[in-house]
């Protein structure tokens, strides 16, 4: 019998798993899981447990209830793989394969930064792990004056939308508490605007505006002085903080760099159109795991995933892989006041205004504030345990479509 090895079961190597199920027989293929974890985070869901809109076992549940029927599951801690004896090394044994799937994630690797261990979970907090937002809300329930300085490290970076939606939804729960007179927000980033698209960044950066939150651009974090209460540039440019919410560099996992496979955050060098590893033969990557210039967010691993698979099982046929990943994004960004801002785009074209997903009804307005939006938002945390984990189809395409999306509006002004 043949193998195919996933290494990890998020949302990435739990929906390949699903899908090639589906598409290969049972008989000939082996199909393993290999994780050390046994509970899956609902990752955007993070975002929300420090302002008490979700506890930490709203996005939690037994991985093992996601992976499919036919499907082994392995708990193990992967430490390595040689790609020349297609094996995978665990700490409790040893794995070959046919065909490997690295959806490995990403992490936070706060140590990066000077000086920002030393008072870490102190006055300098992250929501991109479970155990920190967990923590900083502990921290926002009483915090009631201050600077709140939200710092992006480099890029990139997990769901890139995510620092925005905290500021704008710390501006709405500090007002709800009337404490928000008393209370600076600042964001501290490396990109030139409050978003990396210059249409998108001009309208976000108006709601910040709006909201006077404070933007920071093109900065690039040297070292946090825990003493004095700082982060500072590499051009000495300091920022205070009372309250320093951080988004660390992110690295690809540790595996990848032990086996001498990434680039030098970890990530595997991977084709942008059809998710092959570029130096490997039977190897695919999905989601976070990759280097491609597409978002690491969970919609964006979604689209891949039928990439990976379809690819995958094109190659099982004796055929070559297709060029049809298009970096596709869909991602909806909380504004405060049970409102969102919607944007779709892709490596070609930008978020642009429009409606999604059927072009002239929506019923979501692209780059529009809307109540609409945020409880599309908020639906989506029923759709990824119901549908995207089972690998059932959602109602969008997995190639982006400028159908509905208006190219003028904005792009000529």
């Amino acid at each position: 019998m043949k193998k195919i090895v996933i290494l990890g079961s998020g949302a990435g190597g739990t929906m390949v798993a699903s899908k090639l199920r589906k598409e290969l027989n049972s008989s000939e293929w082996q199909i393993t899981i290999i994780d050390n974890d046994e509970i899956h985070h609902y990752q955007p869901g993070w975002l929300f447990i420090p302002f008490g809109i979700y506890t930490a076992e709203d996005c939690q549940k037994p991985k093992r209830e996601f992976i499919p029927k036919g499907v082994d599951f392995v708990f193990d801690e992967v430490v390595g793989v040689n790609p020349d004896k297609r094996q995978v090394e665990g700490k409790k044994g040893r794995y070959d394969y046919d065909w490997l799937i690295i959806a490995s994630g990403c992490r936070i690797v706060p140590e990066e930064v000077e000086g920002m261990m030393n008072d870490w979970r102190g006055d300098i907090h992250d929501f991109y792990t479970l155990e920190g937002a967990v923590m900083l809300r502990n921290k926002m329930k009483y915090f009631n004056s201050g600077r709140v300085v939200l710092n992006i490290a480099e890029l990139p970076y997990k769901c890139p939308v995510a620092p925005l939606e905290f500021i704008f939804m710390a501006d709405w729960f500090f007002t709800v508490n009337g404490v928000r007179d008393n209370i600076e927000i600042e964001l501290v980033t490396p990109v030139a605007g409050a978003f990396t698209k210059p249409i998108a960044s001009g309208i976000l950066g108006d709601i910040m505006i709006q909201k006077n939150i404070k933007i920071t651009p093109n900065y690039d974090i040297a070292q946090v002085n825990i003493d004095e209460k700082t982060i500072e540039s590499h051009k000495g440019e300091k920022v205070d903080y009372d309250l320093l919410v951080a988004i660390p560099p992110n690295f690809g996992a540790k595996f990848i760099e032990d086996s001498g496979m990434g680039d030098p955050m970890c990530y595997v060098d991977t084709d942008n159109f059809t998710l092959k590893a570029k130096n490997y033969d039977n190897i695919y990557v999905v989601g976070d795991a990759t280097n491609v210039p597409a978002s690491k967010a969970g919609a964006v691993t979604h689209y891949a995933s039928g990439t990976v698979v379809e690819n995958l099982v094109r190659e099982i046929d004796g055929q070559e892989p297709k060029p049809i990943f298009d970096g596709h994004a869909t991602c909806f960004i909380c504004s405060g006041y049970e409102k969102a801002v919607l944007i779709d785009f892709n490596y070609k074209y930008e978020p642009l205004p429009g409606k999604f997903p059927f072009p002239g009804l929506g019923p979501f307005s692209l780059l529009g504030d809307s109540n609409f939006n945020y409880w599309g938002k908020m639906m989506f945390k029923w759709v990824y345990w119901n549908m995207m984990l089972k690998g059932v189809e959602l109602p969008l395409e997995q190639q982006m479509t400028m159908a509905g999306k208006m190219r003028q509006s904005l792009a000529t002004e």
